[in-house]
């Protein structure tokens, strides 16, 4: 069994699908049960996603398939007579293992949702670890909006819930799949709860809750923004957070 050590050193090796098969069901293994190792996974899987989203790609120009498709032999080979050879086909079965190996890592590969729900997560967790849940603290609803005010796109709605046992504590700005997003922040029983809010171009979507990591993520679409919840809080809690936001929001 690997050790907690091996397990992050072969991260980035895992996340890219470069290790055997008995290597990966260890660490995947190792995974399942270490909350400091898919803190980290998942905070890799994030700046790597954005370097491939920002990199630059080059396409080939058409004269290069001409010039090898001109290379190329241009009279069929002779078919030779047919014969088994017991070397190639163990070649063949074992290619046939490696190619099943990598479409199951393919069809097993996080959709955009899932990234999404990750990057909430380690946004989440990276701003209670580094204590930088606020870029604005506050209380007062008309502070915090009119903070946002030309360093975003897009007017957040901000509501007031201390009477309902959800104070404003604050606001500040955040980046989720590859946008600068609102991220408003509240409190309930010593539990902070980040808001992420985005405008969005979906249909209308009622709220969804989901668990990762421990914690709990509820999210919807409402009048062209995106919500996105997550706390610690109990499930049943959070949902009712949720419910508060959108009945004020729609007011």
């Amino acid at each position: 069994m690997m050790d907690h050590q091996e397990v992050l050193e072969l991260l980035p090796a895992y996340g890219d699908q470069e290790l055997g098969i008995g290597e990966a069901l260890e660490v995947q293994r190792h995974l399942d049960s270490c909350a400091d190792c898919q803190r980290e996974y998942t905070a890799q899987r994030i700046v790597s996603a954005r370097f491939k989203k920002e990199a630059d790609y080059f396409d080939a120009p058409p004269h290069l398939a001409q010039r090898i498709s001109a290379a190329l032999p241009q009279d069929p080979p002779r078919a030779k007579p047919w014969r088994i050879n017991w070397l190639n086909l163990g070649a063949a079965m074992a290619a046939g293992l490696a190619l099943a190996w990598s479409i199951g890592l393919y069809l097993n590969l996080p959709s955009d949702q899932d990234k999404l729900t990750e990057e909430v997560v380690a946004s989440h967790v990276r701003s209670l670890q580094v204590d930088h849940l606020s870029d604005v603290a506050s209380t007062d609803q008309h502070t915090v909006k009119p903070w946002f005010n030309g360093k975003l796109n897009f007017s957040p709605p901000v509501v007031d819930l201390a009477s309902r046992g959800f104070p404003l504590i604050g606001g500040r700005l955040d980046y989720l799949g590859g946008r600068p997003v609102a991220a408003l922040i509240y409190r309930h029983a010593q539990h902070p709860i980040n808001l992420y809010i985005w405008p969005s171009n979906d249909r209308d979507v009622a709220p969804q809750l989901q668990n990762r990591q421990g914690y709990h993520i509820v999210r919807w679409t409402w009048d062209g923004m995106n919500y996105w919840t997550v706390s610690d809080l109990a499930a049943n809690e959070l949902e009712n957070f949720a419910g508060m936001v959108r009945s004020t929001v729609r007011q």
